[in-house]
């Protein structure tokens, strides 16, 4: 059978993740190729677990290791850059929660996910706190505050998330009275390294209305609905201390200067 050169590309990643490929059966059969294979895999496997460091204390390597391996072979490296790979492992994991019946942990790798996203994101200038000393409360109004490209955010209602992240991420004990309610998490990537500080529902929503083009004005509305009893100064003082914005930005119907 001659096969193009791109048939036998994608021929061959089937045959390393193990996946049907008669076409090529005089490659696969050679010993050779079963080292190769196994190889690769573990190439995958190992990123994984690099990747997802808190779902590897959570779960114990050899669980971690197992179904890494059954990930790779149906979701094998679509980028070379194996610090990217693994972006539906959370989901993955929380198709098969009967198998690891750790009712938090696609939560725990979504975690473990966003903070790489934010260390591997390129680099973005950030607000100047000065450029707002300047503005009215009409321009701020109608001004918005884009996210960075490195600020990743995560609330989740059901879960202590981030204090199950953070214990198992550098593997310190579960604080005594902590309790078990709903937790958000803010990641900044910036260049002394990802920050990462808690964050309330109204801090997710105003993040969240921020990244779709919405008005300070309405970003802050939002925001104060989410969480009724929020001190919106102090929140949007944390955010902007840490990072997390663009400079401002105007809206087509309000534009500055």
């Amino acid at each position: 059978m001659n096969l193009s050169l791109g048939q036998f590309q994608q021929a061959f990643i089937e045959a390393l993740y193990s996946r049907p490929a008669p076409e090529l059966s005089g490659v696969t059969e050679q010993a050779a190729f079963a080292v190769y294979r196994n190889t690769v895999l573990a190439g995958c496997v190992d990123a994984l677990r690099a990747n997802f460091p808190s779902v590897c204390t959570l779960v114990g390597r050899a669980w971690m290791d197992e179904t890494a391996a059954v990930y790779a072979r149906q979701f094998p490296p679509s980028d070379p850059r194996l610090i990217c790979y693994g972006a539906t492992f959370p989901d993955f994991l929380e198709d098969i929660q009967s198998q690891h019946a750790v009712p938090y942990l696609a939560d725990v790798a979504r975690l473990d996910l966003h903070w790489t996203e934010a260390f591997s994101a390129p680099y973005e200038t950030c607000l100047n706190l000065v450029e707002l000393a300047g503005m009215t409360p009409s321009d701020l109004d109608h001004g918005c505050l884009p996210p960075r490209a490195s600020a990743r955010w995560y609330w989740c209602e059901a879960h202590p998330v981030y204090t199950l992240w953070r214990c198992a991420r550098e593997q310190v004990a579960w604080p005594h009275d902590q309790p078990w309610v709903g937790e958000g998490v803010l990641f900044v990537g910036t260049a002394d390294g990802v920050c990462h500080q808690p964050l309330g529902k109204g801090g997710h929503a105003f993040l969240k209305a921020c990244a779709a083009g919405q008005s300070l004005m309405q970003a802050s509305e939002l925001a104060q609905h989410a969480e009724t009893d929020l001190d919106f100064t102090e929140m949007l003082g944390r955010l902007m201390t840490a990072q997390a914005f663009r400079p401002l930005a105007f809206t087509g119907e309000h534009p500055h200067g």
